[in-house]
């Protein structure tokens, strides 16, 4: 059997396959999951490992650590619905910090680019499929039921108007991201984005949106679909997906009531 040839294009990431453990060590496969959370979440981390022999195993290992993913959320939201959809409820109900959903959102944005043709296998590398992967263990950690989570989530139990609230409060006090000001995307300006979208949630909190306001939302809405996948600095990400959850809260109090 021929020796596997080390893929020259992880040479600047570690000096030999040895160096790949330590690269992986800390995705540790969370206790408690279903065995086919379990099953893929391990395969994930064996293809990032063995991406020092096939560079393109590591974007692999991202698409495919999102099946895990899905499915838990969907059992603990009791729900069927898109990837994106779910991750936007999980967010909504504190269930995943404001930072994993915006990595969870980077790495959903991901597999749809494959999907598409307008990104190859080779997109992502080892140490950023790593990080890709952790905001996966994390959140399914996170989401697996059990005595701890049950926990926190009876003691930390709010209704959207109080998470609303909770996030409001948590944007208020954070700093636009600077490096960001004057930043088009597909047409849509930053910081105008940021105000408007501010303006319409600090309007829902004072007494609530009438008809025109309520349009206004899920018109900026809109453009948060267009503009949270795409950003790829850390701290703007984490503050647009807040910006996101805050919006998508305050017009859910709009939606009418299931029959």
């Amino acid at each position: 059997m021929d020796t596997p040839v080390p893929d020259l294009r992880v040479r600047d990431v570690v000096p030999g396959y040895p160096g790949m453990h330590p690269l992986v060590a800390d995705l540790v496969l969370p206790e408690g999951a279903p065995m086919s959370v379990m099953s893929t979440l391990e395969t994930s981390r064996e293809l990032v490992r063995h991406s020092y022999y096939r560079y393109e195993f590591a974007t692999v290992a991202v698409t495919h650590a999102l099946s895990a993913l899905e499915q838990v959320l969907a059992e603990r939201l009791g729900a069927r619905a898109p990837l994106r959809e779910l991750i936007t409820r999980a967010a909504g109900a504190g269930l995943v910090s404001v930072y994993l959903a915006g990595e969870l959102e980077r790495a959903l944005l991901l597999r749809e680019r494959l999907a598409t043709g307008s990104a190859t296998s080779a997109t992502v590398n080892p140490v950023r499929a790593v990080d890709l992967l952790r905001a996966v263990f994390d959140s399914v950690a996170l989401l697996l039921p059990g005595p701890e989570a049950e926990a926190q989530t009876e003691a930390g139990a709010q209704g959207p108007h109080d998470r609303l609230a909770r996030l409001w409060e948590e944007h208020r006090s954070a700093p636009f991201p600077a490096s960001f000001r004057g930043v088009d995307i597909d047409g849509t300006d930053l910081v105008l984005l940021d105000a408007d979208v501010a303006g319409l949630v600090r309007r829902e909190l004072d007494g609530g949106l009438d008809g025109a306001g309520v349009a206004a939302l899920w018109s900026r809405i809109a453009g948060l679909a267009t503009v949270v996948p795409v950003l790829d600095e850390a701290y703007c990400a984490a503050y647009f997906t807040r910006l996101r959850t805050m919006a998508d809260l305050a017009a859910g109090r709009h939606l009418p009531d299931a029959t």
